[in-house]
């Protein structure tokens, strides 16, 4: 019987599961707003009869349904050595310092800080933001901005998965 050599530890690989994991959805305000837009389709279609009232009370809450929940689902994940925001995927070691905003500052980069060659994925309702240099010296991209409910947790996350 041979000794057991014990082998190199392999390097760490980027893990599957995702470190971080947001999906930013709209306010429940805006469904409340889809169902006053299917209202108002419904009462559109009210001279008409009866069953094209439903029709259109269908068809309008449908259409403004999908509307909202198709701008209201952006997703930002860290995963597998990329920030993943949107159809936006960017490795890590592109990154640089990232940086937590609170309300008023997400306010300012998206507004009279912003620079237009930045990748900005930002939803008004979101108070909160994370700005993260790019330091790829290819990329024309000076930084990213995320709208996030959880900036402190992003900002760890792209922390723990670069180092």
């Amino acid at each position: 019987m041979q000794p057991s050599v014990p082998s190199p530890a392999p390097s760490p690989a980027p893990s599957a599961a995702p470190r971080f994991d947001e999906r930013l959805t709209a306010p429940r305000s805006w469904w409340a707003i889809v169902g006053l837009l299917g209202l108002s389709g419904g009462l559109i279609m009210f001279p008409l009869g009866t069953v094209p009232m439903l029709g259109g009370l269908i068809a309008a809450t449908v259409l403004a349904g999908v509307a909202v929940s198709s701008y209201g689902s952006a997703r930002i994940r860290v995963v597998a050595g990329s920030l993943v925001a949107g159809d936006a995927r960017i490795p890590v070691a592109a990154l640089g310092a990232a940086e937590a905003l609170d309300a008023e500052e997400a306010r300012a980069w998206r507004t009279h800080k912003a620079d237009a060659r930045a990748f900005m994925l930002m939803r008004s309702y979101v108070p909160g933001a994370v700005r993260v240099v790019v330091t790829d010296p290819a990329d024309p991209t000076p930084y990213v901005y995320l709208s996030s409910r959880e900036p402190e947790a992003l900002v760890a996350a792209l922390e723990a998965e670069r180092a």
